[in-house]
């Protein structure tokens, strides 16, 4: 018999366009009927400014963002396909880099993997600078640690103001740690 290896995972979503709250809401349902992966908590959501390639754009439409936490029996590529593919179900179009999106699923650590390729980079490589992405992670898993970053909470942008909470029910119902 094979023995299933399973590896914890920290996915950020996003989204700027559209019914937000519920792009995310049905995002987290997707990732966790994705067979071999489980989602074992969720951040509450926070509202940030869009970030563009030259910077802060205030004139875009403003961003919901959370974190899920996961155990997943696929492999890092594989999750990214399968996160891809949700992104396209739920109306992403790739027309420009970090252009305004219904959804957008990044994978910001996948247990201890180290991944450089023209695909995946893991550790996410700008998360330790994302107030949108530490700040509900701190919700979740207080004591995170960033491979090559430390503690998440001794990074600059845990306490940064970049990011509000936004009033909405939990992502899932109770936690599921």
């Amino acid at each position: 018999m094979r023995r299933r290896i399973v590896s914890p995972a920290v996915i950020a979503l996003g989204s700027n366009l559209g019914d937000r709250e519920a792009n995310l809401r049905r995002a987290v349902g997707a990732i966790d009927a994705l067979d071999g992966v489980t989602v074992s908590a969720a951040s509450g959501m926070v509202e940030s400014r869009a970030v563009k390639p030259e910077g802060v754009d205030a004139a875009a439409p403003s961003y919901l963002n959370a974190v899920a936490l996961v155990q997943s029996e696929l492999p890092a590529e594989r999750l990214l396909d399968e996160l891809n593919r949700i992104e396209t179900e739920h109306g992403r179009v790739r027309h420009e880099r970090w252009g305004d999106r219904t959804l957008d699923l990044d994978i910001v650590v996948f247990g201890e993997l180290t991944v450089d390729s023209a695909r995946l980079t893991l550790p996410h490589p700008r998360a330790w600078q994302r107030a949108f992405v530490i700040v509900p992670w701190l919700q979740v898993d207080p004591d995170a640690v960033l491979p090559g970053h430390g503690r998440i909470d001794a990074l600059e942008v845990a306490a940064s103001s970049e990011v509000w909470p936004f009033d909405a029910a939990p992502l899932l119902d109770g936690a599921r740690l």
